[in-house]
């Protein structure tokens, strides 16, 4: 895959007209559309001064997680760490929170906005073992572009 060629398609999604939450919208379209394994493509936000996660803008399947509490399942824990979580198999995970069981890995990538860790970007893949460090600096691109709107 060669993440080089979706950057500027990513800039702009970003830098359009929309309103956030449409934006955030067509980037997980365009992410779960363009790039095979990413299979589910979604955001989660702190709810303000609690410790839980809300579910932002997604594509792919229908979850019924639309509250995280942190510390739980990798998002939780991405959450209270602040650092990337790649996932090559889920099932091989203690504390997963499952959400379909086409669902056999997950990478996690904190969105810091003036240094806080405002929420993440989620994917999931129907693959074992598909992400790479591309895959992170890639997503870390995408969230220091999203970070741009807040």
């Amino acid at each position: 895959m060669n993440f080089e060629n979706l950057k500027p398609t990513i800039i702009e999604i970003l830098e359009g007209s929309a309103v956030r939450e449409d934006k955030l919208q067509k980037l997980c379209e365009f992410l779960k559309s363009e790039i095979s394994y990413y299979n589910w493509v979604g955001f989660y936000f702190r709810n303000g001064d609690l410790e839980e996660l809300n579910l932002g803008p997604y594509a792919g399947a229908y979850t019924e997680h639309t509250t995280i509490p942190f510390g739980k399942g990798i998002c939780g824990q991405v959450a209270v760490s602040n650092q990337n979580f790649v996932v090559p198999d889920v099932s091989a995970q203690d504390n997963y929170i499952a959400c379909s069981i086409t669902v056999k890995s997950e990478i996690v990538i904190p969105l810091f906005v003036n240094g806080a860790n405002i929420g993440q970007i989620d994917i999931d893949s129907h693959e074992i073992d598909p992400f790479t460090p591309a895959d992170e600096r890639f997503l870390e691109f995408v969230n220091q572009e999203v970070a741009k709107l807040f």
